[in-house]
């Protein structure tokens, strides 16, 4: 169910990225101006001094133009290439971490079971005559001690159970919490493309040039969000494989 759910939010970030062009209509015309007044006062500049015109610094509008008129390839796919790598590297780590715990978890689960089962039919015979016999031949105190060994049983497949109830919800809670950081994360991240062309627009006008810095870093950032996620998801289930396999069962009668 959460894997489905993951996979809805990267569909629906990729339907959202034709709005980047929607915004760029805008960008470009509020990038133009800014290009216009950067190019004129660096020009007018350097001819009241007197001086030769540098040609380089004059290339950073048309630069930021071209990032705007093709921003979902240049700058979105760019990005996502760079970073992709690194969510889907933090995420096998996880499913292989998952995928040892779940085997460690198999393993010690099917030993207790036949453990139990071991010490059920020690407890427990078929009722018969020689057993009968054996039983009225017990003294009270032996028969006190089987009795407790046969409550001490319950007990423990009791334990077991409320455990395995516990498990199954601290692994909910967490796939929850993955789920809503995994949301967040795509809204905001769709929220800085529609808003990217923007970003890059008021970056040209002198004074605004950290709006495309923080652009970029806030991006990289939240998309950051779902490895940061996924490593801390695979530390916690490499604590729980140590602690399974350092865990030992309940010993057999």
């Amino acid at each position: 169910m959460f894997d489905n759910l993951h996979q809805i939010l990267r569909g629906l970030y990729v339907d959202m990225m034709p709005l980047c062009s929607t915004m760029a209509g805008v960008a470009k015309g509020i990038a133009g101006l800014g290009a216009l007044f950067y190019v004129a006062y660096r020009v007018w500049q350097s001819l009241a001094r007197a001086e030769q015109i540098d040609v380089y610094p004059l290339l950073r509008p048309f630069a930021l133009g071209l990032c705007i008129m093709f921003f979902p390839t240049i700058v979105i796919g760019t990005i996502n290439t760079v970073l992709s790598p690194i969510v889907r590297g933090t995420h096998q780590l996880l499913e292989s971490q998952k995928l040892d715990m779940r085997e460690y978890q198999r393993q010690k689960d099917q030993l207790e079971e036949d453990i139990h089962k071991h010490n059920m039919q020690f407890l427990f015979h078929e009722p018969n005559e020689d057993f009968d016999n054996q039983l009225s031949e017990m003294r009270f105190e032996q028969i006190h001690v089987l009795m407790g060994l046969e409550n001490i049983l319950k007990q423990l497949s009791l334990r077991k159970r409320i455990t395995k109830i516990f498990r199954q919800l601290l692994e909910l809670i967490f796939n929850a919490a993955a789920l809503v950081i995994d949301t967040l994360r795509t809204f905001f991240l769709i929220v800085l493309t529609i808003l990217g062309p923007l970003a890059f627009a008021f970056s040209v006008w002198d004074g605004f040039q950290s709006t495309l810095t923080q652009w970029l870093s806030r991006y990289i950032s939240v998309y950051l969000w779902l490895p940061v996620c996924d490593l801390f998801s695979a530390i916690l289930s490499r604590i729980q494989v140590i602690t399974l396999q350092k865990g030992a069962p309940v010993k057999a009668i």
